[in-house]
């Protein structure tokens, strides 16, 4: 068992409007669809086990960026998404915020009994994650939202949150379970357990190191133990600023969708028809689904996509949105019938880009990019919780 990180976020209070939550559950499925088609559904549990890929997701899917409520309102969407389809997927989300965290182990059992899997023990660890984050790591987060993500091979991931009156931030807690081939001699940040097989069974006699892990965790300075894990720190301020996106990767992808026209790459030619802003979109989105860990150091470029809920960095483009869930669904639903090459071509976007950044200057001009998207916003069917973008008011000519 692997912590395998964490994030601190400053507390927002609020809701998800319906037509963002719509939305987010259709790019949610989508891009957890195809990370299943390329990469196996255990790569989904370890991508959402890093914190920066997760709040990377969540900027791509129109939530503030770094807000306390892209936790709860990301994993709600997946598993309203997800779980209808978890037969053909092969990953089940339990628990959730308040109330339905509670209910993750009748969740777990059901679905064990669905698998075949070991319901007792999944549970077991379920809980377990929640005690070391809630009682035995004393740092002032009380947990009010568990999810626990697993796939049908038994390997699974936790993502639960707490939150700090005192400080006004929420703290977001990872876990991930490797149980096939991790093993990891930190006892600071893991338990060691040997290959029990697609079952994760910490009763299990293999697994008394395992046990051994969790009460030396339980006894570790809590200090200690955070300073040596992955953590992912978001800034108090509301807007974004150039400080908080890498803008070498930022301009390349905005030079490519801009700038550089479609037809002047062959790759790109089963996406011709895709105007300039849905190809910025798909291009951040390509890189949420085929980036490598490395490429997520910065969440709040990807908010660049669909922007935010709160109008941060401009409102959420609900036509570019529609458009770019349009183009992913298509690309899905060929690949299911053996025609693979638009989802190809959406996976070399970020390859694409990532190629344009090697000699790329990006211009001093982040404001000016952020204005334009924000006085464009109203031809894109812009959106926030305030309401809809509206044109700029034309100025009418003074004569005195």
């Amino acid at each position: 068992m692997k912590r395998s990180g964490s994030a601190d976020l400053p507390l927002h209070y609020g809701y998800v409007p319906q037509w963002l939550a719509e939305r987010m559950a259709k790019l949610g499925l989508a891009v957890v669809e195809t990370i299943v088609m390329d990469y196996g559904k255990d790569e989904v549990l370890r991508r959402l086990s890093d914190p920066f890929w997760f709040q990377s997701l969540g900027a791509v899917m129109g939530m503030d960026w770094h807000s306390s409520g892209i936790t709860t309102s990301v994993m709600g969407a997946l598993k309203r998404a997800v779980n209808p389809h978890s037969k053909d997927l092969g990953i089940y989300i339990c628990g959730g915020k308040g109330k339905y965290s509670k209910q993750t182990p009748d969740e777990l059992i059901k679905i064990s009994d669905r698998t075949g899997l070991n319901g007792t023990e999944l549970v077991r660890c379920s809980k377990l994650s929640a005690k070391v984050d809630n009682t035995a790591i004393q740092d002032g987060f009380q947990l009010y939202t568990h999810n626990f993500i697993l796939s049908d091979t038994g390997k699974w991931t936790v993502v639960q949150q707490g939150m700090s009156d005192h400080s006004k931030t929420a703290r977001r807690y990872h876990w991930h379970s490797d149980a096939l081939t991790s093993f990891v001699d930190n006892p600071h940040t893991s338990i060691y357990g040997q290959n029990a097989g697609y079952i994760l069974n910490m009763a299990d006699k293999h697994a008394a190191s395992s046990r051994a892990g969790v009460m030396q965790i339980a006894n570790e300075n809590p200090d200690i133990m955070l300073k040596e894990i992955n953590k992912l720190v978001m800034p108090s301020h509301h807007d974004v600023k150039a400080k908080d996106v890498d803008l070498k990767r930022l301009g390349s992808v905005l030079w490519l969708a801009h700038e550089k026209r479609p037809e002047d790459f062959e790759e790109l030619l089963l996406l011709k028809g895709l105007g300039p802003r849905t190809l910025q979109s798909l291009t951040l989105v390509s890189e949420v689904i085929h980036g490598t860990p490395s490429r997520f150091k910065d969440p709040a470029r990807f908010s660049f996509a669909h922007g935010g809920k709160d109008g941060h960095p401009f409102p959420v483009p609900i036509k570019i949105y529609d458009e770019t869930i349009g183009t992913l669904q298509t690309a899905i639903h060929k690949a299911k019938l053996g025609n693979t090459e638009k989802n190809e071509a959406i996976k070399r976007l970020t390859n694409i880009a990532q190629q344009a950044e090697k000699d790329f200057i990006p211009n001093a001009n982040f404001d000016e990019v952020i204005e334009e998207e924000r006085s464009n916003s109203w031809k894109y069917g812009g959106r926030t919780v305030f309401g809809k973008a509206k044109p700029p008011l034309q100025q009418q000519l003074k004569l005195f």
